[in-house]
């Protein structure tokens, strides 16, 4: 009874729903999310995105050669699988509805520690293992020139020597952009299934939601010897969750 209680009292300092969500700042991002009807690529925000159709028109094609000016084939071409991870994680970043929930606190258009599912960070080390690049961090570790253009420092060696596991390529490649989540049913999959899973618009911050979450597991531990019942509740609840994605899978690809 006191794991509800204290989830109820969660609800109740929530924002309403009617608080509109931002955007990241920079000249890329809207100020606010709207409907695009003419994204070429990252379908997945059309109902609700924080970019403009112009962005797509780069990843829409394949191989993608660079996104602004930075180059993603300075050690040849993605192979088409890690490709399409890398289109996933850029269009989360330049069009997700959610995304300014994780603003960095000191770096305007940068993000920190957006929770991200270990199995979508295994499935993409697997995808681009034995692709091919020269930097650990594609934030920060490029050579930059007078046109801002990125260019290799070092020798190019495969993925899977740059980075051990799929853990340590999400939370190195795009610096602090990434967290992996522990929770299987508290993270992003970059899927149709995100916003079902957690509604993110109804958190202010990231920071504010790790408080509130934060609390939450305290004040649970401390009585789960003396809330039996309600432990029971809330794992039905996170199965529940985790069916919904199992669910998902097992639907076939159009």
């Amino acid at each position: 009874m006191l794991r509800f209680s204290v989830l109820l009292f969660l609800v109740v300092l929530m924002p309403s729903t009617g608080k509109r969500q931002r955007c990241l700042r920079g000249a890329d991002y809207k100020l606010r999310p709207t409907k695009e009807n003419y994204l070429r690529e990252c379908t997945l925000y059309a109902e609700s995105a924080c970019c403009y159709a112009d962005i797509t028109e780069e990843l829409a094609n394949s191989p993608v050669v660079k996104v602004r000016t930075t180059f993603w084939n300075r050690c040849g071409n993605l192979s088409p699988a890690c490709e399409t991870y890398m289109k996933k994680i850029e269009c989360f970043y330049r069009c997700s509805p959610y995304i300014a929930h994780w603003a960095h606190p000191k770096q305007a258009a940068a993000i920190s520690s957006v929770p991200i599912c270990q199995r979508f960070c295994d499935n993409w080390y697997e995808a681009c293992k034995s692709d091919l690049t020269c930097v650990s961090n594609w934030l920060t570790d490029w050579e930059i020139d007078d046109k801002r253009e990125n260019h290799c420092k070092n020798d190019c060696i495969p993925i899977s020597e740059m980075y051990v596991n799929g853990t340590d390529m999400c939370e190195k490649m795009w610096g602090d952009s990434l967290k992996v989540s522990r929770s299987p049913s508290l993270c992003f999959e970059m899927n149709e299934m995100d916003p079902k899973v957690f509604p993110w618009d109804r958190y202010p911050s990231s920071s504010s939601f790790s408080r509130s979450r934060s609390k939450y597991i305290r004040r649970s531990s401390s009585s789960s010897s003396s809330s039996s019942s309600s432990s029971s509740s809330s794992s039905d609840k996170d199965e529940r969750l985790r069916s919904l994605r199992k669910q998902r899978r097992r639907e076939p690809e159009e």
